[in-house]
């Protein structure tokens, strides 16, 4: 990996410091281009499997997680590649719950070590999302894991994927998305 590139605690510092929670779900151009910007070539590397030794800490494998999992979707918007790489996120997250390291981290940290679970479009992964889920602190996940389950058990996916992976819609899809709140 280049040396260059910003580091697990760049990674941490720009999540968690500098922007602020309203920003982690908001649909923002400008956010999107500063995550381009900043981080774009560490996705790069990271997609490549090049931030393997990020993985010795928990922090470190979140920060992974947080570069394949949540910078994925800022640098790919409406793009088929904002999900090309929620399967390394999901099995580093599954890693880091079977050896423990989830509770070395706050809950606000966990929340984000557990949110490759709740992108997942598998019920059996979102079985296991709503245990890691259901702890005090991560009230808000809990209910938004339950709100993507219910569209799994409806639909088995997310419709509102559909355009962008090229998957045709099913009439009753294409009528649960004129619904508010049916796209996340």
């Amino acid at each position: 990996m280049d040396n260059r590139l910003p580091d697990r605690a760049a990674v941490l510092h720009f999540w968690f410091e500098t922007l602020e929670p309203a920003h982690w779900f908001r649909k923002d151009a400008a956010l999107d281009d500063t995550i381009r910007a900043r981080f774009g070539l560490l996705h790069e590397a990271g997609a490549a499997g090049e931030l393997w030794e990020w993985r010795d800490t928990p922090r470190g494998r979140l920060a992974e997680i947080l570069v394949l999992d949540q910078f994925s979707r800022n640098l790919y918007r409406d793009d088929a590649r904002a999900f090309d790489q929620d399967p390394m996120a999901l099995v580093l997250a599954q890693e880091a719950v079977a050896q423990g390291l989830d509770l070395a981290l706050p809950v606000v940290e966990r929340s984000f070590l557990y949110m490759p679970y709740m992108h997942s479009e598998s019920l059996k992964v979102h079985e296991e999302a709503l245990r890691l889920f259901d702890q005090p602190g991560l009230e808000d996940s809990l209910r938004f894991e339950h709100l993507h389950r219910d569209i799994l058990l409806r639909f088995g996916r997310y419709p509102h994927r559909n355009a962008v992976l090229g998957r045709e819609s099913s009439a009753a899809e294409r009528e649960f998305l004129t619904q508010p709140g049916s796209s996340f």
